[in-house]
């Protein structure tokens, strides 16, 4: 946001929205695993589209105010790391077995973690404008294989891109979303295609960021620690209510 307001919600409310949001859509995959079509596991589903959208639109806040871009981007894969394991420990994925496919075989943090590097590489000045694209598109397929893909890095690019006109950044969201919806219900379930575009949903809430962060200094901390700690305990839980199955079938 070019200036900041004085009503609507700060960063750190919008990130708790999105933290309580993850942590209804985990509980609901442990809770009944695979996407069922049963309407009220649906309805839970949507509310943890809620998450996604709302990290991207804050690594984008994250590129702009960050004082070193190369810290930011190592902290990002740092966490990165840390997901990965949980992430798979969280949905029964093998950590590093080719028979499992490339789907979803590692969490979000890594799309996010390319996202700044796409956006530190469109920012460089010692980069040609011809190299900076060419890098950017293979920076984005290298998101291919974690959770939301490669639109984890595409749309936090545009989105900083974008940054300071919200009715941009809120075309970016429909685009993208309906770009990853239409790839999963054409080539892998409909059903949870359709699921997609209930990220749609974050736009009117972060419509309403008044470009603040908050008083709490923790929360940006706890955005980052709480999401591996989450995936854990949703893999302990796993194991206690299922045995050591897949969730995401």
């Amino acid at each position: 946001m070019s200036e900041a307001k004085n009503t609507g919600l700060n960063s750190n409310q919008i990130k708790l929205i999105a933290i309580i949001a993850m942590t209804i859509d985990h509980l609901t995959w442990v809770l009944f695993p695979g996407t069922q079509q049963v309407w009220y596991v649906y309805a839970l589903h949507m509310i943890g589209r809620l998450t996604a959208p709302i990290m991207w639109f804050f690594i984008a806040e994250g590129c702009y105010y960050t004082r070193d871009m190369k810290k930011y981007m190592m902290r990002l894969f740092g966490f990165a790391i840390i997901s990965h394991f949980a992430y798979d420990f969280a949905f029964g994925i093998p950590f590093f077995s080719p028979s499992a496919g490339i789907f979803n075989r590692t969490s979000v943090m890594w799309s996010l973690a390319l996202a700044v590097v796409a956006v530190a590489i469109a920012n460089s000045e010692k980069i040609p404008k011809a190299a900076k694209v060419l890098l950017v598109i293979v920076v984005v397929a290298l998101g291919f294989s974690s959770d939301w893909s490669c639109i984890a890095v595409v749309c936090p690019f545009y989105l900083y891109q974008h940054r300071g006109d919200f009715k941009l950044q809120a075309r970016d969201f429909v685009i993208w979303a309906f770009v990853y919806a239409a790839i999963y219900f054409i080539f892998l379930d409909k059903l949870y295609g359709v699921l997609q575009l209930f990220t749609l949903l974050s736009i009117p809430i972060l419509a309403r960021y008044n470009g603040k962060r908050g008083e709490w200094k923790g929360m940006k901390w706890l955005f980052y620690i709480f999401y591996p700690a989450d995936l854990v305990i949703t893999g302990i839980m796993r194991l206690i209510l299922h045995g050591d199955i897949s969730l995401i079938f």
